[in-house]
């Protein structure tokens, strides 16, 4: 379909972004599958190509841009090609924008400059062993020595944890205060105390590292706090609406993948005498998948034109993430069996993206937290 919400420079974008990835991060994955994580050196080069830090100020080596677009169409490139490993939207849509609204300029020059260069990682640490989607039954702890905060604590499910530099943190500097006491601490690697536990066996995306971080009395200096002491809940919710835009933009763009995938998987498989895309039931799958796919796309493209604007709500950001996360999952679903005992072979596309397809639903606050979001949004 023909999307108005693109100028010819997002389009020039898109195929540097497509030409970087077909030349630096397909021929790789598989092996990056195996190992469990990237090669660091395909953060370089995407930095070197300008793909990181798309809001991060020019001065820095950064994009200078709010516009979130550019973000869309690396997630969709990345995501039509089944390129999870390299998680470039992580950074770019969901670490990046504490940076922008927290970083003092001492703590811009001292991080900007390499994490836009892709020779520092980053991560966000927020949930824990007990807390997932609940952010204010957090555990991890700073308390404030003077000049620095000790932390003590645990993470689990940290993406890039294996890989990353830094990593914020969010911890309770003032357990009375309820959600008001939550901070954001930025943790580098080196420092005492900071230990990373295994990189996480999963069903799917094994190429993106995800692992367990420990905190064992780590000394973090004041000058690493990120925002005000007190600020960081504000300071998630603000940025969430961001992050599940940026998951529904992905699973938008998997359905159509999935939807391009087996459309021309049958019309070259044959069975009984003739493509299987002859027969009615095949048609009628594919007519459902692809209608719910252009739905999505139409959905998710005012979403993204709402949010350039600064008019998207946190509700329909949840509306997004939960309608399209499933969808991708049912889709994906009808893809498999489409292609019949080929598609539980793991060398197939489809199959690959079976299992990746998952936790789509899970991260960035699960199905029943977004529907929980938009039903109080509704006065229930």
């Amino acid at each position: 379909m023909t999307r108005a919400l693109f100028e010819p420079e997002h389009e020039a974008f898109r195929e540097t972004v497509g030409t970087f990835l077909d030349k630096e991060a397909v021929p790789f994955h598989e092996q990056w599958e195996k190992d469990g994580v990237v090669d660091r050196e395909v953060w370089a080069k995407a930095g070197a190509q300008g793909l990181l830090g798309l809001q991060l100020p020019d001065e820095y080596g950064g994009g200078g841009t709010s516009d979130f677009r550019y973000n869309a169409v690396v997630g969709e490139e990345m995501t039509r090609r089944g390129v999870y490993g390299c998680a470039f939207p992580l950074f770019n849509d969901m670490i990046a924008p504490y940076l922008v609204a927290g970083a003092t300029p001492e703590q811009a020059g001292r991080w900007f400059p390499g994490l836009c260069a892709g020779t520092t990682i980053a991560a966000i640490a927020m949930t824990e062993p007990g807390a997932g989607s609940d952010l204010q039954g957090i555990r991890t702890t700073a308390v404030d020595e003077g000049d620095h905060y000790v932390l003590t604590g645990q993470k689990t499910f940290i993406s890039n944890g294996i890989l990353a530099d830094l990593v914020i943190v969010v911890a309770r500097t003032d357990p009375a205060a309820g959600h008001q006491g939550i901070s954001l601490l930025v943790v580098e690697r080196g420092m005492e105390g900071f230990e990373r536990g295994r990189n996480l066996d999963k069903i799917g995306q094994h190429a993106q590292d995800t692992a367990e971080l420990f905190f064992d009395q780590v000394r973090v200096p004041k000058e690493n706090l990120l925002g005000a002491a007190g600020s960081g809940f504000a300071q998630l919710m603000t940025n969430l609406a961001q992050e599940r835009l940026s998951i529904a933009v992905s699973a938008a763009a998997a359905c159509e993948a999935l939807v391009g995938t087996s459309l021309d998987y049958v019309k070259q498989r044959s069975a009984f005498g003739r493509p299987i895309g002859r027969f009615q039931h095949t048609r009628f799958t594919l007519a459902e998948m692809a209608t719910e796919a252009h739905i999505a796309r139409v959905f998710i493209d005012d979403c993204l034109a709402r949010h350039v604007r600064g008019e998207l709500d946190t509700a329909t950001a949840s509306m997004a993430k939960w309608w399209t996360t499933e969808l991708q999952n049912r889709i994906v679903d009808r893809a498999v069996q489409l292609h019949g005992g080929y598609g539980y072979m793991s060398e197939y596309p489809v199959a690959r993206a079976f299992v990746n397809s998952r936790v789509q639903t899970i991260y960035g606050g699960t199905t029943e937290i977004q529907k929980e979001i938009i039903g109080r949004s509704l006065g229930l």
